[in-house]
């Protein structure tokens, strides 16, 4: 059985995390696997969303442990853990998640640009409690979602907090019934996936690269890409289609 499976809804790549007798525990073979995943999603000029979401009770319960303490780390060349924490998606990718995000299998979900949560769902880093530490991401980007304080807690105590504490904290961008994560997150997907391809990578490096940034270098990087974007095709198409009352056609170019 693969360790993922892949679906296209339209513009939308769904990514589904496949070990649920494992509680999608992460391995080597899904690390390369998603990390081919997300080639994918990058390389495919018909597809402008990617959704990551995990099978059975929940996200995923973290690092696979048993495989670990044989093999190492479960990493995908320049991709990191988990074959995504160390390279991202160029395009935005929606974390959808129901029942847990835990230890590796949080910071897979920080990985993403957005989170859409079910109520109930569990967020935590308890690497701490065996042995270890949150290495792949969460002590970088939790403190940029959460207040320090929080962040602190949670990477010293390896205790969890709700997903309606995430979303109230802004850790988490959607919050909804059990059982409706993906669905809101195909939502907010195809919400994301009317917009310009070249507007939207910029807009997500953009944000990414500039955290800690001065003013002066948040207007020195971003000019490459309005030197990039306002000069394309889509950029004119895009005035030229508000003009005109009309859908714009996005090319990428």
């Amino acid at each position: 059985m693969s360790e993922i499976t892949t679906e296209i809804k339209d513009r939308i790549l769904i990514i589904t995390l496949n070990r649920p007798e494992a509680m999608n525990a992460i391995n080597k073979a899904l690390s390369v696997q998603l990390a081919s995943a997300l080639d994918e999603l990058d390389t495919n000029d018909s597809l402008s969303v990617g959704i990551l979401t995990g099978a059975g009770r929940g996200f995923s319960a973290g690092m696979d442990l048993k495989e670990f303490v044989d093999s190492g780390l479960p990493t995908a060349d320049d991709r990191g853990f988990g074959g995504i924490t160390e390279r991202g998606s160029k395009k935005p990718l929606i974390a959808a998640v129901e029942g847990f995000a835990l230890a590796g299998g949080l910071e897979v979900a920080l990985s993403a640009d957005l989170i859409v949560a079910a109520k109930g769902a569990k967020f935590g880093i308890p690497e701490v409690g065996v042995g270890l530490f949150a290495a792949a991401g969460a002590l970088l980007r939790l403190p940029r979602v959460l207040p320090y304080s929080q962040a602190m807690k949670m990477a010293l105590t390896g205790k969890p907090i709700l997903a309606e504490q995430a979303y109230e904290f802004g850790l988490v961008a959607e919050l909804t019934e059990k059982g409706e994560a993906l669905n809101q997150a195909i939502e907010l997907a195809n919400t994301i996936a009317k917009n310009a391809p070249l507007g939207l990578a910029a807009s997500k490096e953009i944000i990414r690269e500039m955290q800690g940034r001065t003013e002066s270098e948040f207007w020195q990087y971003q000019q490459a890409q309005v030197d990039k974007v306002f000069n394309s095709e889509d950029g004119v198409e895009g005035a030229t289609a508000f003009a005109e009352k009309r859908a714009p056609n996005w090319r990428g170019v």
